[in-house]
């Protein structure tokens, strides 16, 4: 028969061994709690300065040295003619050259985040924007996604995609394309005047 004293001694047991248990995990949830706050600030920061007059500066405090930035590909050089900051490039100078030359082929009518997640050093961010070229007056929206990721308070790397058939589309002058998607399908003109 086991007795009450038994009972009280097996019931602190457990309690001890629960409260062993459970303080790593929120020690180390609470770790990376702070850490994946720290890499959301990061992101949010260098996003509110991309401004000309303020990206460089955000991109030599938020980048690492040898950050890597990888914009709607990693290397199509077709596409490259068009939107010449798109492919894979190198450091600081790639985030603030980017964000430079967007408002020279650009005037942003809206950027919005509708979501930010973080874990960690990994950031991801949702949202959508609307454009209006300069050259040829085009307006278009498109959803965006960044990935980026923060090690030691610097963007080590960062990779933006939206919808690159709309954003080049935005300096259309004339012309269209014949497109056959599948062998089922008929070719069909996309881009019509």
């Amino acid at each position: 028969m086991i007795t009450i004293s038994q009972i009280k001694s097996l019931a602190a047991a457990i309690t001890l061994t629960a409260s062993i248990l459970t303080a790593t995990p929120v020690a180390a949830q609470s770790t990376n709690e702070a850490q994946s706050a720290a890499s959301l600030s990061v992101v949010m920061e260098f996003l509110a300065n991309t401004a000309p007059d303020k990206v460089e500066a955000a991109a030599q405090r938020l980048a690492a040295p040898d950050a890597t930035y990888v914009s709607l590909n990693f290397d199509n050089p077709e596409l490259k003619k068009i939107l010449p900051w798109t492919g894979t490039n190198k450091g600081p100078k790639a985030f603030s050259s980017l964000f430079m030359q967007v408002s020279d082929y650009w005037k942003i009518e809206d950027f919005t985040i509708s979501t930010k997640i973080a874990s960690g050093e990994d950031v991801a961010i949702f949202g959508k924007f609307t454009y209006r070229s300069v050259a040829v007056d085009q307006v278009f929206t498109s959803p965006f996604s960044i990935h980026a990721k923060v090690r030691d308070g610097k963007m080590t790397d960062f990779q933006f995609m939206e919808d690159t058939y709309a954003s080049a589309s935005s300096f259309r002058q004339s012309g269209s394309w014949t497109v056959k998607t599948s062998m089922n399908a008929a070719p069909f003109t996309v881009g019509a005047d």
